[in-house]
């Protein structure tokens, strides 16, 4: 048999009532929820199940609420014994995935989110910077695309999902030109994201450097289980690495299909995304179609994994 990754969402996987029913039938799921408003000082089963779509589209908001839906959905598989080879989570995701491996104690990664949430969103005024969507252009020229609109502003790739998908952002007169010269060099589609900042851009790094003041003391312990890191889209060799990664991934591309591929290589045939929603399950099926690809997210998607992985 291959071996088993566990993979986690990013911002915009999130809905009211994530995580609620695995919150009703695993207590060590509730716990989670329960923690996490203990190191928040806020009401987290609230902001979970009964909050508004426009109070969990709020970064700082955001970013911890997802971080605890995806640790509680994990709770019945560990509960279960499926204990993943390697694990990847996609920008924020990758917060969970450094709780799963041991790497960071919860209630310092949720703290560490909620703050991180509020350093993103503050790094660029409202209006001053755009996020997009290149589909059905290869790496090569959408790079190319960034450096010549690049005379109005900062543009860069920032998120490369899968293939044929690329995301791009930076100030939104160059952003606005990279579209432009997209359509002419052949782009099935591009299309302007709903985002409330241009994440994992270099306008990010003051961002980043605020991050670095509030990771400094946090402990960082042993990775139990391997974590492939966005910036390099390579399994993080040395824990001494983990806190330079986490700063330097708020401004830098998300190489997320590399995470991806890395897996593949060192022999992950499944991969189960933990957490609200099914976005990396659809990545996954445009970057290798062999592998086998599970979600948890509520009883029924957790039943449905839980049966498959015995028939494995």
């Amino acid at each position: 048999m291959g071996k088993t990754a566990f993979i986690f969402p990013g911002q915009g996987a999130q809905y009211v009532g994530m995580a609620k029913e695995i919150s009703y039938i695993c207590k060590s799921a509730e716990k989670i929820i329960d923690e996490a408003t203990d190191a928040l000082g806020i009401d987290m089963k609230n902001m979970l199940f009964e909050s508004s779509e426009d109070t969990l589209k709020i970064t700082e908001n955001t970013q911890p609420a997802i971080l605890t839906a995806s640790m509680a959905c994990a709770q019945p598989l560990l509960e279960a014994g499926i204990i993943p080879d390697y694990t990847a989570g996609l920008s924020l995701g990758e917060y969970s995935a450094h709780v799963l491996s041991g790497s960071l104690r919860f209630s310092d990664a949720v703290r560490i989110v909620r703050k991180r949430g509020k350093f993103m969103q503050e790094a660029v005024p409202v209006g001053k910077g755009s996020t997009a969507a290149i589909i059905g252009l290869g790496r090569e020229d959408v790079y190319e695309i960034c450096e010549k609109a690049g005379s109005l502003g900062i543009v860069e790739p920032t998120n490369f999902n899968c293939p044929g998908q690329i995301v791009i952002a930076g100030e939104t007169e160059a952003v606005d030109e990279a579209l432009r010269l997209a359509g002419e060099k052949g782009a099935k589609k591009v299309v302007k994201l709903n985002v409330s900042a241009p994440f994992h851009c270099s306008l990010l790094i003051p961002a980043g450097e605020k991050l670095r003041e509030v990771l400094e003391p946090i402990e960082v312990n042993e990775m139990k289980i391997p974590v492939a890191t966005n910036v390099t889209g390579k399994i993080i060799e040395n824990g001494s690495e983990i806190k330079e990664l986490l700063v330097r991934q708020v401004s830098s591309s998300v190489l997320w299909e590399d995470c991806v591929r890395t897996l593949i290589e060192l022999g992950v045939d499944t991969f189960i995304e933990v957490g609200p929603g099914k976005v990396l399950t659809g990545f996954m099926k445009r970057i290798d179609r062999n592998v086998r690809t599970y979600n948890v997210e509520d009883k029924e998607s957790l039943d449905q994994t839980l049966a498959a992985l015995k028939n494995v």
